[in-house]
């Protein structure tokens, strides 16, 4: 009877040890995240990543740039895993054989936002392209990121639709730099620009500005994970970059993700998709 409760007490320990030993430190711990800056500038990564790293036992490097850089970062294999929201982008990423996998993670939309005083006459319209042909028509000043960002992708698209080339003009300008810092310059210069939605309510009581124009279709904002492709870039940690994507889609993840921003803005700043797919978000 003895020798059966210490079989069984061994049995317990090794389970314990073995238990602990897979919830313990990965072999490579340290993973880099590269990510747009709205997820950075929103505080939402300010909750995940902590998250995530208790979790998983990972220390992540996050480095929030624009959605081009961050994939230019992954074509390099300087970056684990991406937080992207340039749909078109992605697709010509993973085609490229730059990525192994891709998931659908969150959307929230964007909005134009600019001065009170709204010299364009913007306010209340139901297209943003229409918005921009205003803006245009009336040399009114606009901030561009001008950085390759999934924000300023999403620019120039709207740009293109309405058939319009605003570069070179005195009103158009240039910044290089992250959402947060160009609706900075945007506030100074009592311009328009475009942002998404929950980088401005995160920090809007740092603007003079107001939105303007929201709630057009062209205006969603879709984020994915993407890991960066192992057998072109060996170093890269796959193990830490696929626990990451299977973090931001789990459910209690995509909870939290739903629920962030509720307590101070009265409204979500992102809506969680990972039971969703592209073609139910209207994408290609």
């Amino acid at each position: 009877m003895k020798q059966i409760k210490y079989n069984l007490l061994l049995s317990l320990l090794l389970s314990a040890i073995l238990a602990l030993s897979a919830c313990g430190t990965p072999a490579d711990p340290t993973l880099i995240l590269a990510t747009t800056t709205s997820t950075q500038d929103s505080g939402l990564l300010d909750v995940l990543i902590p998250m995530f790293e208790g979790q998983s036992g990972y220390t992540v490097q996050t480095i929030a740039v624009g959605s081009g850089e961050a994939m230019k970062m992954g074509e390099e294999g300087n970056a684990d895993v991406l937080l992207v929201h340039a749909p078109a982008s992605e697709k010509d990423f993973m085609a490229a054989g730059n990525g192994t996998d891709r998931f659908l993670v969150m959307h929230n939309d964007f909005i134009i936002v600019g001065p009170a005083a709204d010299r364009a006459g913007i306010k209340g319209m139901t297209s943003a392209v229409g918005a921009f042909k205003a803006i245009f028509e009336a040399g009114a000043p606009f901030i561009t990121r001008g950085d390759d960002s999934g924000t300023h992708k999403k620019e120039l698209a709207l740009w293109k639709a309405a058939e319009l080339d605003p570069a070179g003009q005195a009103w158009y300008i240039e910044t290089g730099q992250g959402m947060g810092a160009s609706m900075t310059v945007a506030s100074e210069k009592e311009a328009y620009i475009l942002t998404d939605r929950a980088t401005y309510l995160a920090n809007k009581e740092n603007y003079q500005l107001e939105i303007l124009v929201e709630g057009d279709t062209n205006l969603l904002n879709v984020y994915h994970v993407i890991t960066v492709n192992q057998t072109k870039w060996p170093k890269v940690n796959y193990e830490g970059a696929l626990a990451f994507a299977n973090f931001m889609i789990d459910p209690g993840t995509q909870k939290v993700i739903g629920e962030f921003g509720t307590d101070k803005f009265g409204q979500p700043l992102f809506f969680p998709d990972a039971d969703k797919t592209d073609a139910d978000l209207g994408l290609d």
